[in-house]
C-alpha cells in the first residue's frame, strides 16, 4: 500500500504519524506492454567444481592454469563485479556501542549503481536506497544485474525501521524487487513519482507482497526508532529526487543521494541557496555525497539551457525532428512535449521505457498533455513532417532500440530520408562508443542531419561537476566527509576536492562498499574497522539470485572467447585400452573442418594420455585419468593455437 501525507504546507517540519490511504482509492493504470520474463536454461555451471568426481560416463572439465583473463573493457558505468580484488576481512563485526553511530556503504562506492547505505544508532537501522547496476555480456556474460550484498541486514533486520529512495532512478530502485523480503520488507519513505515507478517496477514481479511505501514531502520531518529524519529537495534528472538529513545526538548525517544545482553561470539559484543554506544552520556531523561527476572541473550545464537550445531546435526545423535520450530523463522530455504543443507539433513515442515514463510522469501529474498531442506511429503519414517531433530510445546504439531500427530501416512505420534531422540528447556512456558510432554511421546513410552534445548543448548531465559539489559541501559545513555514489577513482577525487576547501585528511574516508565506519565519543572520532560487512557481489542470473563463485564468470568469459573442446573416448575397463578413435566436439574454437591435422595430433595425445595413465590400474580412477587428459589436451591446444578453450573429457568405461 501507498501511505500519503495528507499535509498542509504550514504542518510541514513536524513529527507526526501520516494517515494511511488505501492503494486501492489510489489506483494506477499503466497501459505499457509487460515485458515476459527471461527464460534461460543453465547447464550446472553454478555447482560444478574445478575437479567434480564422476564415475563411468561422467564428465568434468579443467580451467588452464595460464594468466587468467580480465572481464574485458571496464567503463565508468558498468563496470563488472570486483571478483578479483583482495580478498577482504569478514569477520564477526563487533556490537555497536551504546551512543555510536554505524555507517556502512553495502553499494554505490566502487561503482556506478547498486547504491544502498546503512545508518545504525543503538537498536535502530535505516537503510538509504536499493539499486541494482548494469553490466554487460563482455563484462559478465549471462548476468542481468548485480545486487548490493545484505547479508549484514538479513542479520539485523529487526533492527530496521524503515528503507528510504532518494530517486527514482533503476541504480537506486532497481533491486528492490529481488531485495526487499530478504531484509524484512520494511516501510519503505521515498516521494510521490517514485513511490509510482517503484509499484509499476513491482508490476513485473507479482509473486513479491504488496510493498507498505509511505510518501514524504521536502521539509517533512518523521521518527523513526530514536531517529529523526528530514528530508530535502535536490535538484537531478528526475523530479522528486531527494536528499535526506538523520538527526542524531552526535549531529546531524546529510545524504544527497544523486544531485547537481540550479545554477546560473556558476552562481547557485536562490532556491539553492535556501535549500542549502538552511540545512548549513543545524550541527551537522557526517556529509555524505554523490561523486559522480566530480572529475569534472567547475559547474555543469544548466538543464535550462538544454531546453532553450532542444526548443529552439523545435521551433526551426523543416521536416521531421528525431530525439533520442535517456527514458530517465523525465523533465527534458515533458519540456519536450510542452514545446511541442506549444508549437503545434505532434508527438511519437518509440521504445517501451519512454512510453513506460511517460506515462508514469502523467499518472503522477507531472504534466498533463493536451488532447491529441500524443499520437501513434501508425498516423505518422498522416501529418506533414514539419509537424512531427519522434522521441526514441537508443541513443547509446543498442542493436533493438528504435533509433537503431530507424537507421537500418528495419522500423516498421519511419523510414529516415534527407530532410529529417536527429537529435542524440545524451552523452557516450564510456563503453558504448563503438555502438553510438555505428549508430551514426548508419544514421548518416540516409543523407539526414544529426546534432549531438559535441556540437551543440543539447545534454546535460544530471550530476554536479567539482564546483558544484565544493560549494555544497561548505554549505553543509559538515565535520566529517564521506564521498558515495561512484567508482573509487571518482571518491578520491572528490576527497581532494574536500581538501580544496579546508577539510582535514582525519576527517576523510573514502569507503569500500562494505566499510564498516563508527563516530565515536559525541563526535569526537571517527573510526573504521578492521572488520568488513559482506560486500561480495549478488547476481541476478536469469531467475537465479545469488553469489555467483568467480570460477563461473571466468568459465563464461573463456567460452565467449575461446570456446570448448569436448573429447569423447570409451577405454576397456579390463585392459585399460582405447576401444576406438575418440571423438572430438568443438564450438566456438576451431573450425573443425579445416583444423583435420590439429584433431589428428589431438586424438594421439588422448590415446597415449588415456592408456599410458590407464596402464595397470584396477580399478580404473576415471577421475585422475580426466584430469591428466585436461591438462596434456589444454596444454596441447594453447601451444598450436594460443588459445585456452575449456576442455570436457568424457570417458566411458566399457
Amino acid at each position: 500500500m501507498i501511505r500519503q501525507n495528507n499535509q498542509s504546507p504550514k504542518e510541514k517540519g513536524g513529527e507526526r504519524e501520516s494517515q494511511t490511504i488505501n492503494q486501492n482509492q489510489k489506483s494506477h493504470h499503466f497501459n505499457s506492454r509487460k515485458p515476459n520474463p527471461r527464460h534461460r536454461t543453465h547447464s550446472g555451471d553454478t555447482s560444478r567444481s574445478p575437479q567434480r568426481p564422476a564415475g563411468p560416463g561422467g564428465s568434468t572439465h579443467k580451467r588452464n592454469d595460464g594468466p587468467k583473463r580480465s572481464f574485458g573493457k571496464q567503463s565508468h558505468h558498468r563496470r563488472p563485479p570486483q571478483a578479483s580484488k583482495p580478498s577482504k576481512n569478514h569477520k564477526t563485526i563487533p556490537p555497536l556501542k551504546k551512543g555510536d553511530i554505524r555507517i556502512i556503504p553495502l553499494g554505490g562506492v566502487e561503482e556506478v549503481g547498486k547504491n544502498m547505505t546503512v545508518i545504525e544508532y543503538d537498536d535502530d537501522i535505516l537503510i538509504f536506497d536499493a539499486g541494482f547496476q548494469f553490466v554487460t555480456e563482455e563484462d559478465a556474460p549471462g548476468i542481468d544485474y548485480i545486487l548490493p550484498n545484505t547479508k549484514y541486514l538479513e542479520e539485523r533486520k529487526d533492527k530496521i525501521r524503515g528503507l528510504i529512495i532518494t530517486h527514482g532512478h533503476l541504480d537506486h530502485i532497481g533491486g528492490i524487487p529481488y531485495l526487499i523480503e530478504k531484509i524484512g520488507s520494511p516501510t519503505m519513505y521515498c516521494r510521490n513519482l517514485t513511490a509510482i515507478m517503484i509499484q509499476k517496477r513491482m508490476e513485473e514481479f507479482p509473486t513479491v507482497p504488496t510493498l507498505d511505501i509511505k510518501v514524504v514531502e521536502p521539509e517533512e520531518k518523521i521518527r523513526l526508532g530514536k531517529l529523526s529524519v528530514k528530508f530535502f529537495p535536490v535538484t537531478h534528472s528526475i523530479p522528486d529526487s531527494m536528499g535526506a538529513s538523520i538527526e542524531t545526538p552526535q549531529g546531524n548525517i546529510v545524504i544527497t543521494g544523486d544531485l547537481k544545482l540550479e545554477h546560473d553561470e556558476g552562481v547557485p539559484s536562490e532556491k539553492e541557496e535556501e535549500v542549502w543554506g538552511e540545512i548549513g544552520k543545524n550541527k551537522n556531523i557526517l556529509f555524505i555525497a554523490d561523486s559522480t561527476n566530480v572529475e569534472r572541473p567547475g559547474f555543469s550545464i544548466p538543464e535550462k539551457n538544454i531546453y532553450r537550445n532542444i526548443g529552439e531546435i523545435i521551433k526551426n526545423t523543416k521536416g521531421r525532428l528525431i530525439i533520442g535520450t535517456f527514458a530517465s530523463q523525465f523533465a527534458r522530455m515533458i519540456n519536450i512535449i510542452e514545446t511541442a504543443e506549444k508549437h503545434n507539433k505532434k508527438i511519437i513515442t518509440e521504445g517501451r521505457s519512454i512510453k513506460t515514463n511517460i506515462e508514469i510522469a502523467r499518472i503522477a501529474g507531472i504534466y498533463k498533455p493536451k488532447e491529441g498531442t500524443i499520437i501513434p506511429v501508425d498516423q505518422i503519414d498522416n501529418y506533414s513532417p514539419d509537424r512531427i517531433v519522434v522521441i526514441a530510445t537508443g541513443a547509446q546504439g543498442e542493436e533493438f532500440a528504435a533509433l537503431m531500427r530507424m537507421a537500418n530501416k528495419t522500423h516498421k512505420y519511419i523510414k529516415l530520408n534527407k530532410r529529417d534531422t536527429v537529435v542524440l540528447s545524451s552523452s557516450v556512456i564510456p563503453g558504448n562508443e563503438i555502438s553510438v558510432q555505428k549508430l551514426k554511421d548508419n544514421l548518416y546513410r540516409h543523407d539526414l542531419k544529426i546534432i549531438h552534445y559535441r556540437v551543440s548543448d543539447v545534454h546535460s548531465t544530471g550530476h554536479g561537476n567539482a564546483g558544484e559539489l565544493a560549494w555544497i559541501n561548505k554549505k553543509v559545513g559538515a565535520k566529517y566527509f564521506m564521498p558515495a555514489y561512484g567508482f573509487h577513482s571518482m571518491l578520491k577525487v572528490h576527497a581532494e576536492v574536500a581538501r580544496s576547501i579546508g577539510m582535514l585528511d582525519k576527517d576523510i574516508i573514502v569507503p569500500d562498499n562494505g566499510t564498516v565506519i563508527e563516530i565515536r565519543d559525541n563526535g569526537e572520532k571517527l573510526v573504521t574497522l578492521k572488520e568488513l560487512a559482506p560486500s561480495n557481489p549478488i547476481m541476478v542470473d536469469g531467475f537465479s539470485i545469488g553469489d555467483q563463485q568467480e570460477v563461473v564468470l571466468r568459465d563464461r568469459q573463456m567460452l565467449a572467447q575461446d570456446g570448448m573442446f569436448v573429447v569423447i573416448a570409451s577405454i576397456d575397463v579390463k585392459t585399460g585400452k582405447v576401444k576406438k578413435s575418440p571423438d572430438i566436439i568443438s564450438r566456438g574454437f576451431v573450425y573443425l573442418r579445416e583444423s583435420q591435422d590439429l584433431l589428428k595430433e589431438a586424438r594421439v595425445i588422448i590415446k597415449k594420455t588415456i592408456e599410458t595413465n590407464a596402464s595397470g590400474m584396477h580399478p580404473i580412477n576415471f577421475e585422475y585419468i580426466k584430469n591428466n587428459l585436461s591438462d596434456n589436451i589444454s596444454r596441447f591446444l594453447f601451444q598450436k593455437t594460443n588459445k585456452k578453450p575449456i576442455v570436457i573429457p568424457v570417458i566411458l568405461g566399457v
